[in-house]
């Protein structure tokens, strides 16, 4: 014979100090573990959003980053005529020369200076990111000292204000709109002209190149083509997946200091628990053997336990998953090990997550409450009512 649901539910409210104690400090570790996940989530997502599907980085064989990679003239040529690349309605091809740079400026507040990355393009760089339009202000004009900065970016540091001027690389640089990215990596650069950008840094070499192709099918050529040309040294991938792949180092970082932390805190909650379910079987001897003499089972003894720490672990579960859901409306800046540029990016609350989330926390309240039970279970029905 089962124990009824109902007769667990109302111990857990006659005890509901302990009760509310122990489920506090499951929801902690809770928030620990889910603000981890969400803040993963947001760093990939922020990354894989930056890039187009049909949109190819071509970069030098061998380096991982923009900042690291170069492409000659006579490369970027090269690349430029390919029958794969995309032609525009102006005739143009759908290719974009870009030099990246890192460059330090003071944040806001606390005055101490981050590495923050400028990106050299042309008007056809804006054509290939549909997701990044100009939000105030206008876009540079080619040929021109004058750059856009990223929406986040003039909120968090200084000189960045439309009309605001820049100084770096030797020349004053003027402030003449902002953008919004849509959340994607974009959202943490500056942007100028790629000539103006390379004189002013003595660069000879791109840094990189961003291709439209006519066709997504012709990726596969495109890639054998440019792999197999004497002349080049460069590598081609998807521009989500070149993104993508800068996100791996900080989110390594970011699930093992998670993990660890939740790993940490987690022994401490199960053990609190633990504590909690055992001082409830000292306490109710009596009523466990009046429920044995009864003719209620030991797995039902059982049972009733193990589901008073479930539904503590669910409890702490959904406070700590509510908690953890208000970082959405927060932003989080952090340095890109890949990069060594400081990149902003949300936290995000995914279904995924939320489930992983809540079996966390069940597998917690059983871990803490199984032994309680199991000892509740093996009670002899004498013993517990010889203590009446």
């Amino acid at each position: 014979m089962a124990v009824p649901l109902s007769y667990v539910v109302r111990n857990l409210w006659v005890r509901r100090l302990t009760t509310t104690l122990t489920v506090g400090g499951l929801a902690l570790v809770v928030y620990v573990f889910a603000t981890v996940l969400m803040l993963d989530a947001g760093l990939k997502r922020t990354l894989v959003t930056t890039g187009e599907y049909d949109n190819v980085v071509v970069i030098r064989k061998g380096t991982e980053t923009e900042v690291q990679s170069s492409i000659y003239r006579d490369q970027a040529g090269i690349i430029e005529m390919h029958a794969a690349v995309a032609i525009g309605q102006d005739g143009r091809r759908m290719a974009s020369k870009e030099t990246v740079v890192l460059i330090s400026l003071m944040r806001r507040g606390d005055d101490k200076p981050s590495n923050v990355v400028i990106r050299g393009t042309a008007p056809v760089g804006l054509a290939l990111r549909p997701q990044v339009r100009i939000a105030e202000g206008r876009m540079f004009r080619p040929g021109s000292s004058e750059i856009i900065v990223a929406g986040s970016i003039a909120r968090r540091f200084e000189g960045t204000a439309i009309g605001s001027g820049l100084r770096f690389a030797q020349r004053d640089w003027t402030v003449v709109g902002t953008f919004d990215a849509g959340g994607s990596g974009f959202d943490s650069e500056i942007w100028g002209d790629v000539d103006q950008l390379m004189q002013s840094f003595r660069r000879t070499a791109y840094s990189s190149m961003v291709v439209r192709l006519a066709d997504t099918g012709l990726y596969d050529r495109f890639k054998t083509d440019i792999d197999s040309d004497p002349r080049l040294a460069n590598e081609v991938k998807r521009e989500r997946v070149f993104y993508s792949d800068q996100s791996r180092a900080l989110s390594k970082f970011i699930n093992i200091l998670g993990l660890t932390l939740s790993v940490i805190f987690s022994i401490g909650a199960m053990i609190g628990a633990m504590i909690t379910m055992y001082v409830s079987v000292a306490s109710r001897v009596t009523e466990i053997g009046t429920l044995r003499a009864l003719g209620f089972k030991r797995a039902g003894i059982l049972w009733a336990f193990v589901m008073e720490a479930l539904l503590m672990g669910l409890a702490g579960g959904l406070a700590g998953l509510a908690l953890a859901s208000s970082m959405q409306f927060a932003s989080f800046s952090t340095t890109n090990f890949q990069t060594f540029a400081d990149l902003s990016f949300r936290f995000i609350l995914t279904p995924g997550i939320a489930v992983k989330t809540l079996l966390f926390a069940l597998v917690m309240g059983l871990a803490g409450g199984f032994l309680p039970a199991v000892r509740a279970a093996r009670l002899n029905i004498v013993d517990a009512l010889r203590a009446i």
